[in-house]
């Protein structure tokens, strides 16, 4: 059996498994822990016998031993081999409330206790990407655009918060529940980006890792039918995941959007899309995930390339500015502006952003693709080198060394003398 492919299976069966795991242990690291230890045994029985028609099951119930085991050995107390939750249940009524609603999702329940309000913000999505998707603490770094050390302080700062708070039986104020469900939210989007970054080699991965997000995001529906934004984020990702069979080619390359057959889009996927998205704008109160949903239905509209309505999505992107002020948003603009108004006036709206996204790979990347269109080549290959040095996935760096290569030049970086 492929170690790759079961390292690569392991990693897309973590999110329910870790859930379920946390449910039985109330306790986040315990829960980690004990799925580290039942995939590497996953990795030895698996390898000899085969995957079980359940593999998930498996995990959960081989992981769910060892904690026991733990529990036993450490004499924190006695039970018998048929005990069901290790410790006492302390469910909110709230969790209590979505169950009386047919709501039994671990990795949901998992989500909203990751989303507290006692956590800051920015704790409360690290903690749910960390826990939920199982990113580094690199790739979470990264996507926040700060340090590593920083975001693993704020990991760490979390599951201590949670570990120490006594979580009230209460159900949350109106304001509590809007707070949490925007970060719940988020941290489903981002863990919907993590599947939706192409990799070579791991493509039916990482359309399971969006095809999960894109499961919760429907539960989070169903159980907030009226939230706009919730209808934006569904929207979102079905229109994106619409395309992706057309965005890797046979290699496993990046194919560009003006590149890809679109006659592989999932149209019934856009279609869906298209109708929620039309029944979020009804109720004029535009958020994030519904303007980006509009910009991606603008490009799901288009038959081909050159029918995108670029203006659109250029006026799309200067209000979801004003909506969601981010450097990553203005970098997103530039491109439009470049079909629009050429390659100088993007440069143009790239240069305030270079202290903020130095250490970006899609801003080097943008970067260079403008400058070699207006011929400036030693400074786009330059661009080009620096995205190589800041990561990004296998497919979009060798998308990048093409560049290099179409310029003329050696794609490989020289090590450091």
């Amino acid at each position: 059996m492929d170690p790759h492919w079961l390292s690569a299976t392991l990693s897309a069966a973590r999110p329910r498994v870790v859930a379920a795991l946390f449910r039985y242990f109330r306790d986040l690291d315990e829960a980690e822990d004990c799925f580290q230890e039942a995939s590497l045994r996953a990795l030895r029985a698996w390898g000899e016998r085969g995957v079980p028609d359940d593999g998930i099951s498996w995990l959960i119930k081989v992981g769910r031993n060892i904690g026991l085991d733990r529990y036993r050995k450490q004499s924190r107390y006695v039970a018998s081999e048929e005990t069901e939750p290790v410790a006492s249940d302390p469910e909110t009524e709230y969790v209590a409330q979505l169950d009386a609603q047919d709501y039994r999702d671990d990795m949901l329940r998992l989500l909203f206790t990751c989303c507290h309000p006692t956590l800051p913000k920015p704790q409360q999505v690290a903690l749910a990407l960390k826990v939920i998707a199982g990113l580094r603490v690199e790739e979470i770094a990264k996507a926040f655009l700060v340090r590593v050390k920083t975001m693993e302080q704020r990991i760490t700062r979390a599951k201590r918060a949670l570990g120490q708070a006594r979580i009230s039986h209460d159900p949350p104020s109106s304001a509590e529940r809007d707070e949490r469900l925007k970060a719940v939210s988020t941290a489903i989007y981002l863990l919907f980006n993590e599947g939706y970054s192409a990799a070579a080699g791991e493509a039916h991965i990482r359309v399971s890792i969006c095809e999960e997000a894109i499961r919760l995001a429907r539960l989070l529906l169903r159980l907030f039918p009226t939230e706009a934004e919730i209808m934006g984020l569904l929207s979102l990702c079905l229109i994106q995941h619409s395309r992706h069979r057309a965005r890797l080619d046979a290699s496993g390359d990046i194919v560009l959007l003006e590149h890809q057959d679109r006659g592989h889009w999932d149209r019934g996927l856009i279609a869906e899309g298209s109708v929620l998205l039309e029944k979020a704008l009804r109720k004029r109160q535009p958020g994030p995930f519904q303007i980006q949903a509009a910009i991606a239905s603008v490009h799901a509209q288009a038959r081909t390339a050159e029918q995108t309505d670029w203006a659109e999505i250029v006026r799309l992107y200067a209000l979801l500015e004003r909506v969601h002020p981010s450097p990553v948003v203005v970098l997103n603009r530039a491109v439009a502006v470049a079909k629009v108004d050429g390659p100088a006036a993007a440069l143009s709206l790239l240069e305030p952003l270079e202290a903020k996204l130095s250490g970006y790979f899609h801003y080097h990347g943008v970067r260079g693709a403008l400058l070699a269109d207006l011929g400036r080549r030693e400074e786009a290959l330059a661009a080009f080198r620096l995205a190589l040095t800041h990561g990004g996935t296998a497919a979009e760096t060798t998308h990048i060394r093409q560049k290099i290569e179409e310029l003329g030049a050696n794609p490989v970086i020289p090590p450091p003398a």
